[in-house]
């Protein structure tokens, strides 16, 4: 593999000096702050303090099953036309969603059996619930403190790592992401539009200072020293499920600058994706071949419309996904499978 230049990046957003250096090995420890260079001309900022860790071997990828939905193994006749779906592409879009980090231990909303709405009555706060209503914002955090340990620890999987493969080798354009748990740019993917934003930062509602996720939590246990309630398992945003009387002593912190509403640099239901992410996504599409859709139903409008400005500009449209999607009828090609599975077994050379 081609050596893969990196920098430093000071993560007190102070002003340093980037020293450019050759890796030679493969063994970094996952601790060690290093990463990326973001070379692109769209608001991806944020891309650029996600830490890069290298390809684990095949034995050691991360393989979680829990939070999966059931499929049956997909046959040859069905990979070889994905191959030549691939292979026809000089300049491919991936659109990925929920289905490509479940095999990492994050579960999605909406898949059958295993997702958030199947399992339990909680649902996602909305937009103008976190605005207006401090007793739901003190629930979020206090269940987000609790969730942020497990989430941000959660590694990339073996589909993160195709896709990412797939970018050295020059076969993706531009990957556009509605997750919001940094896991391809774990994976070292650089062409990246975290579409829906990224959990690792927080910002300032009035304000608009940000700062890293991290430096919240170690607020949060600084302000709330007697909480320590655990959960090892996570909802599709980080968070965890608390008991109202678990969270009512919770402490929530204010920017530290003017005393504002902190919210993470994410986009909440009910809110919209930011203007200038949403027209860098399309016109990054504009300028590819083809689309391929990677674990996504694409039944939340931000990704659906996508398939739309495929099928209008021309473009085929190719689905792996477990289960239908909402545009099934808009796609050349569609298959139900693991993407853990599937990518990785694609030639992209």
């Amino acid at each position: 593999m081609a050596a893969i230049i990196l920098h430093v990046v000071s993560l007190a957003n102070r002003p340093c000096r980037r020293s450019n250096f050759i890796l030679k090995s493969s063994k970094v420890p996952l601790k060690q702050v290093m990463f990326a260079t973001i070379a692109s001309g769209t608001h991806i900022e944020h891309l650029s303090t996600q830490p890069q860790i290298f390809k684990p071997d095949d034995d050691s990828v991360v393989k979680e099953t829990s939070c999966v939905p059931e499929s049956s193994p997909v046959d040859e006749a069905a990979l070889e036309k994905l191959q030549d779906f691939v292979s026809a592409s000089k300049r491919l879009f991936v659109l990925t969603g929920a289905g490509i980090s479940t095999e990492s231990g994050i579960p999605d909303y909406r898949s059958e059996g295993v997702g958030l709405y199947a399992r339990s009555d909680s649902r996602p706060i909305q937009y103008q619930d976190f605005l207006k209503s401090a007793s739901k914002r003190r629930r979020y955090w206090a269940r987000n403190f609790v969730g942020w340990p497990k989430f941000s620890s959660v590694l990339p999987n073996a589909a993160h790592w195709a896709l990412a493969e797939w970018e050295w080798a020059g076969k993706v354009h531009w990957l556009v992401t509605q997750n919001v748990d940094a896991l391809h740019t774990k994976a070292q993917s650089r062409r990246v539009i975290e579409l829906h934003g990224c959990s690792a930062w927080i910002v300032c509602l009035s304000c608009g200072q940000k700062t890293t996720r991290d430096k919240l939590q170690k607020r949060m246990k600084e302000m709330n020293p007697q909480f320590s309630v655990e959960s090892q398992v996570i909802a599709p945003d980080g968070d965890v499920v608390l008991s109202d009387e678990a969270v009512a002593g919770f402490t929530v912190p204010s920017c530290s600058s003017c005393h504002g509403i902190l919210k993470p640099d994410l986009v909440f239901f009910g809110d919209n994706v930011p203007r200038d992410i949403r027209e860098s996504a399309f016109a990054r599409l504009l300028e590819a071949d083809a689309v391929l859709v990677a674990g996504s139903s694409l039944e939340v409008y931000s990704g659906f419309r996508f398939a739309l400005a495929a099928k209008e500009q021309k473009k085929p449209l190719g689905i792996v996904n477990i289960g239908p999607t909402r545009a099934d009828q808009l796609a050349k090609l569609k298959i139900d499978g693991r993407l853990s599975s599937i990518l990785p077994r694609i030639q992209v050379a």
